[in-house]
């Protein structure tokens, strides 16, 4: 019996029914048989019957035919031919027609029904032929759960139409030949001209070149300027040469070269490079393309194509979506199994995050490293994830390269006038083991004892235009041995190359930027603001509209924000609003985003208000000045890993703004750990990549255990050589004010991560004056404005929160012979003003407190580099948990630590 057939089993009475019910009420029945009596009554008016129908039996067969449609739509994908090198799984039920109440008494019979799928009426085995066509050859469709109706129709439309099985003109496969011919002869080239070298090659794949062509051609055609590409490693080779136009000797260099051009670049593997190019259309319009580079960590660059993106489209393209898109290349073990994909996926399509749709192109190898992919998901497709959002999923015979670049063409049209990713999951092969050098078959025996026999897609193409009368066999090879020619060319080209060049990325963009250097370099810049720019800007921030109506709680915010300008004592949120009101204000973009981060998990930003009774927002940072640059905050979804790679992106295509990514708490940003360590502190020295993102990781030992206390120093600190970021702990308004306008006034770029308080925010001391915002600098290291360098006999050093529990102990104590320092940039670690407080105090008496253990927060790194100071350690004792679980052991360790740093007992001898 058929599982998805509904007419086909009924009795003709209730058909009869139906369908008498719906000529008098059609909004009381179920909307499937609203569509079907729809389309029935659509057919009947488009193609009058010439005989009358009986209702109690060729109507029950046209909605049979109709049922027998919906089928092809919803599972035809089940039954496809796209696998070139494997047998399909076997799916029921099948489409047969006797699951549908329909025999082949019929086939000849002339129905309605066709009209459904744009042929008019038409024989059933012609409607069989069409579907077949459509839905289960080269290509497999899934879309059917998509929502909208125009969406469903535009694709029903577009698919169904004689469209998909018009011919290519002689040119368009000539060129279609062209990039197979330079795909395989590029792989064929490497593989004997570097023999046992890593390459990860595309072999068994090499459709996606012209598919990527397609892709770049049509996607000029309808308005793109500019495509952001992420991908793994394999095939980065061939796309860099064949799509990006990298020059063949520079990447041949790359596989024998020693040494490069600059010494501040450690490098990277030649598979793991960037690119970046603007190349010429075959109609003549330049695209910029960007390839990213990304480590071995497949996924990780995802979201940052996604955010590069959506910068470009905010800054360069004046939001307008259908000037830039994405293009993200996954692997079919990869797609299934990262988890970053779902994260990117599900927030696509939020605001503070869309793109306008990105592309997605799976080469599914069917295989993993050595898995099979019945081992590496449960789904029924790697490509499942895309149903989050409801898009559409193409699977096409990567052996059929004529089938994908015409899918590639009608996702590439479906992205522009719908604005949503689409999935194309092109089945194809790994000719070799995960890399050149593993032997595929003692796992894999009978999928490569297939792959062994199986001829390129190149062999299978230049067969089908020699059929054609396109092409004859002798210009075939004839074009293959001059390419081959040419490369062996550009080989010898390689040898005249010197030494490795690391092209830097987005050059314009950063051409009035200094580079990075290893030794100490100046950071401290001119970072204050006039007062009466002050006073301005703190008035419009602290103004509401007065035809908008707030929870009361917000005019007590607003009215307090105005009473600190009155009293001269701005707290943390105050100077910070500023930093980013003055920045706009200057013509220099904000953004920050993370999760509860327009209102600031605890409760101290209130960057947004909520009008009462409505979802509208109202941001008074975007109403400060007529030619002011945009200011952004969002809250993000529950998210780390992919958000952050978002906003790493969005700042690398930015470098004049200002872009933030805040945690809920610093604790949790080892979710993102894998950007952490592949971008933020390494990029500059693997790739030349320069990035002024900014993190927030909110630290602090407040005794809420041991998820809600440490933002990790430890680990920023030994991720941190050659100036690579900056590590900062910040202790008042005014330092927080100068350090966000320092980062985006200094000549260089660096990423900034800022050890955020949080009882801090709130604390009666740490407040700071307008002068200080107008004519002070970031302090590197704040002195002790009340020691007297003669009597000191004890300094201690520390960083953040401690600070103001040690002053205070001191203060109420009455101790004067100890000075208590705060250290508030620790990377890169300022040695001029260390040595100047040194200098200042006599004692040699030295310690450094603070509330980690002993193996995490900043000590490890101050240990290590100041180890000629001789800096006595006060803490807590080393633990493989960062935190205590109860507040009372945690009041008793912090008690510990504070009485240890001035006890007499504690002192070292000068």
């Amino acid at each position: 019996m058929d599982k998805f057939s509904s007419v086909g089993n009924q009795e003709q009475e209730t058909v009869d029914d139906l369908y008498q019910i719906y000529l008098k009420d059609p909004e009381t029945l179920d909307k499937s048989w609203q569509h079907f009596f729809a389309g029935f009554e659509l057919a009947r008016a488009n193609y009058p019957v010439r005989q009358a129908m009986s209702m109690a039996g060729d109507i029950n067969k046209e909605f049979a035919i109709l049922s027998l449609i919906h089928g092809y739509r919803q599972r035809g994908h089940l039954f496809t031919k796209t696998n070139p090198v494997r047998t399909r799984r076997q799916y029921v039920p099948t489409l047969d027609i006797d699951n549908f109440g329909l025999s082949e008494e019929d086939l000849d019979t002339t129905f309605q029904a066709g009209a459904d799928i744009g042929i008019g009426p038409a024989k059933l085995k012609d409607i069989i032929d069409h579907l077949e066509a459509t839905y289960c050859s080269s290509i497999g469709v899934e879309y059917v759960y998509i929502r909208k109706p125009e969406v469903l129709q535009w694709l029903k439309e577009n698919m169904e139409s004689t469209r998909n099985s018009q011919e290519l003109s002689p040119d368009k496969r000539k060129d279609i030949f062209y990039h197979l011919k330079i795909a395989v002869g590029f792989e064929n080239f490497i593989h004997k001209k570097f023999v046992g070298q890593k390459r990860f090659s595309l072999e068994g794949a090499e459709s996606l070149i012209p598919s990527l062509d397609a892709i770049i051609e049509r996607g000029a055609e309808l308005g793109i300027e500019e495509f952001v590409i992420g991908m793994a490693h394999r095939g980065r080779l061939n796309i860099l040469a064949n799509i990006l136009e990298k020059p063949y000797d520079n990447i041949f260099k790359e596989f024998y070269g020693k040494e490069y051009e600059e010494d501040i670049w450690n490098g990277d593997v030649k598979y793991h490079l960037g690119y970046e190019n603007e190349v010429m259309t075959d109609f003549g319009k330049k695209v910029k393309l960007k390839l990213m580079p990304n480590p071995s960590h497949l996924e990780a660059v995802g979201p940052i194509v996604q955010g590069m993106v959506r910068s470009r489209i905010n800054s360069v393209y004046k939001s307008d979506y259908n000037k830039a898109a994405g293009i993200i290349i996954h692997g079919d073990a990869a797609i299934a199994a990262q988890g970053v994909v779902y994260e990117s996926v599900q927030m696509s399509q939020l605001n503070g995050y869309r793109t306008g749709g990105t592309i997605h192109l799976i080469i599914n190898n069917q295989v993993g490293f050595t898995t099979s992919y019945l081992d590496a998901r449960s789904s029924t497709y790697c490509t499942d994830v895309a149903k989050v959002t409801r898009s559409p999923v193409f699977h096409v015979n990567g052996d059929d390269v004529e089938a994908l670049v015409y899918t590639i063409e009608l996702a590439m049209e479906f992205r522009q006038k719908f604005d949503s990713d689409v999935f194309i999951d092109i089945l194809c092969y790994r000719k070799y083991g995960h890399n050149e050098g593993d032997e595929p078959r003692f796992t894999q025996p009978v999928l490569y004892k297939a792959i062994a026999n199986h001829p390129n897609p190149l062999e299978i193409y230049a067969d089908r235009l020699e059929k054609l009368g396109i092409i004859s066999r002798d210009d075939v090879r004839k074009e293959i041995k001059e390419f081959s020619q040419f490369l062996e060319e550009k080989f010898e080209d390689s040898k005249k190359i010197d030494r490795l060049v690391i092209r830097k990325f987005l050059m314009n963009e950063y051409a009035s930027y200094e580079l990075p250097q290893k030794s100490m370099f100046e950071l401290s810049v001119k970072t204050g603001v006039e007062r009466d720019d002050l006073i301005r800007v703190a008035e419009k921030i602290t103004k509401l509209p007065e035809d908008l109506v707030f929870f009361n709680k917000v005019n007590r915010i607003i009215s307090d924000r105005r009473m600190m300008i009155h009293d001269d004592r701005l707290d943390w949120a105050m100077a910070e609003l500023l930093a980013y009101g003055t920045l706009a204000d200057e013509g220099h973009p904000v953004r920050l985003s993370g999760q509860d981060s327009e209102r600031g998990t605890f409760a101290h930003r209130h960057a947004s208000f909520v009008v009462e009774g409505t979802d509208e927002k109202y941001f008074p940072l975007k109403y400060i000045s007529e030619n002011q640059a945009e200011v952004y905050f969002y809250n993000s979804s529950l998210s780390e890993y992919a958000v952050l790679g978002f906003e790493y992106g969005f700042a690398l295509a930015q470098p004049n703004g200002l872009t933030i990514w805040e945690a809920q708490f610093g604790d949790f940003n080892n979710v993102a750990q894998v950007v952490v360590d592949q971008y933020i502190t390494s990029a500059y020295e693997k790739w030349g990549l320069m990035n002024n993102l900014v993190m927030f990781l909110p630290h602090g030992y407040e005794g809420q255990g041991p998820e809600h206390s440490s933002g990790r120093i430890e680990r920023f600190l030994e991720l941190s050589a050659n100036n690579n970021i900056q590590v900062v702990v910040p202790t008042t308004p005014a330092n927080m004010f100068h350090l966000l306008r320092r980062q985006v006034k200094m000549k260089i770029r660096l990423p900034l991560v800022v050890f955020t308080p949080k009882s801090l925010l709130r604390h009666p001391q740490v407040v700071s004056k307008i002068d200080e915002l107008a004519k002070g600098r970031f302090h590197e290291v704040i002195d002790d404005p009340m020691a007297d360098p003669e009597i000191v006999e004890k300094v201690v050093f520390t960083t953040g929160r401690l600070y103001y529990s040690l002053e205070k102990h001191k203060h109420e104590n009455g101790i004067e012979k100890v000075a208590v320092i705060r250290l508030e940039q620790i990377h890169p670690i300022p040695n001029e003003q260390i040595n100047k407080i040194l200098k200042k105090y006599k004692t040699r008496n030295l310690v450094w407190a603070q509330d980690e253990p002993e193996n995490m927060g900043a000590w490890p790194f101050i240990n290590r580099k100041l180890s000629s100071v001789g800096f006595k350690f006060i803490g807590r004792p080393e633990s493989a948990s960062p935190a205590v679980g109860l507040m009372e052991i945690h009041t008793q360790a912090q008690e510990r630590i504070i009485k240890s740093a001035f006890e007499e007992k504690e002192f070292v001898s000068s």
